[in-house]
């Protein structure tokens, strides 16, 4: 359920134009690249103590990863195993605009990547995100109506379900052994009405640190063509196997080729535990909603600074007496002065951690102890 947050008066109102205006680069998300599948070893997510059975998904058995060039490569023999793997996904999503006595519907579209045989499918975050319906179109035309299974807003990972089976399966590779150059092949549907568009490319980059809306992720990087009804997709090797799972592009005036995709030997356990779970529960969190002030967007009374705007109550922050209005001013004895570095600090610890804070409170600084613990429903 969602909760409306509680802001500080002077953070009523936002200014958006200013605070688009300052970023010197936008990342703008979107919707992903399709997959591809390569060959036919299963593999099996861990299944832990009581859990059911665990979901059987296909990986590539060896270390190939398909490095090379790209002009030794059949990209059209890749692309007729793995494009059946691919899906477009539609979202509508209700909202009464500026009117609240009229109700509309505004469209969506992304793309997806089938990871399991029964009808599970990998996507974005941000595709689904609060959308009233979800649906599939297949290659061959087929369309279903899909279900949300689970959603991760930390990793923009999400998955889906549509009532299927005997589905073609994207393998998944081994994100971990790639190299800068190695070849990327990327399928999705770019703007939401091109579906199965394929483009190539290398991997530009790995391990770079991303920051999207508040949330740092660590992706990797590549030049294959990535546009608007991409995201939710997938990112290929040479050899069909699924690497990454594409989320984002950075754009502005003259720049291009930059995309980025999530590493899949990262995006496992996640999508294993948003199958079992619903939502990601072994991960430590201050249950609390935070807000970057800066002066120049607002009342200059406040400090610029990470603000904690909403706490759960009975969660971690709030047993340690954390209010609404709290700057905080350093985690685990660093300074910090956005929610990204507080949740990049975080991801360091474990549930159960005892973690030291400095807060200002009413112009005086307080040290506080608080104790981590799983994410708390709102």
């Amino acid at each position: 359920m969602k909760q409306t947050n509680s802001k500080p008066p002077a953070f009523q109102r936002k200014n958006h134009t200013a605070r688009w205006v300052t970023l010197a680069i936008c990342v703008v998300l979107f919707s992903g690249i399709a997959g591809i599948g390569g060959g036919y070893a299963a593999y099996r997510l861990a299944a832990q103590n009581d859990r059911q059975s665990s979901l059987t998904i296909n990986q590539d058995a060896s270390s190939q990863h398909g490095s090379g060039s790209i002009e030794a490569v059949d990209v059209s023999n890749v692309v007729d195993v793995c494009r059946p793997t691919v899906v477009e996904i539609t979202t509508e999503t209700a909202t009464s605009g500026n009117n609240p006595f009229a109700q509309y519907v505004e469209q969506g579209a992304g793309s997806g990547v089938i990871m399991s045989a029964d009808g599970y499918i990998i996507t974005n975050n941000h595709v689904i995100a609060n959308t009233s319906s979800i649906k599939v179109k297949t290659v061959e035309g087929a369309e279903y109506d899909a279900k949300l299974i689970g959603t991760d807003p930390q990793t923009d990972l999400a998955v889906i379900k549509i009532d299927a089976d005997q589905l073609p399966a994207a393998t998944f590779g081994n994100s971990n052994d790639l190299k800068v150059g190695d070849i990327a092949i990327a399928i999705g549907n770019p703007l939401g009405s091109l579906g199965g568009t394929v483009t190539t490319g290398i991997i530009s980059a790995l391990d770079r640190e991303i920051t999207i809306e508040n949330e740092t992720m660590t992706l990797l990087q590549t030049d294959a063509a990535i546009n608007p009804g991409n995201s939710g997709g997938g990112l290929f090797d040479a050899a069909g196997n699924l690497i990454g799972i594409v989320n984002a592009k950075q754009s502005a005036a003259g720049i291009e080729g930059l995309g980025f995709a999530i590493p899949i030997s990262d995006a496992i356990e996640i999508l294993d535990e948003l199958i079992q779970n619903g939502s990601v529960t072994t991960r430590p969190a201050l249950n609390v909603s935070l807000y970057d002030h800066t002066a120049s967007f607002g009342n200059s009374d406040y400090p610029d600074g990470v603000y904690i705007v909403q706490v759960i109550e009975g969660g971690a922050a709030d047993q340690a007496g954390l209010k609404v209005n709290d700057r905080i001013v350093s985690f685990d004895g660093q300074t910090v002065q956005s929610a990204s570095e507080v949740k990049q600090l975080l991801r360091r610890h474990k549930i159960g951690d005892v973690v030291p804070m400095e807060i200002e409170r009413d112009g005086r600084t307080h040290e506080v102890k608080i104790k981590l613990s799983q994410q708390t429903a709102q």
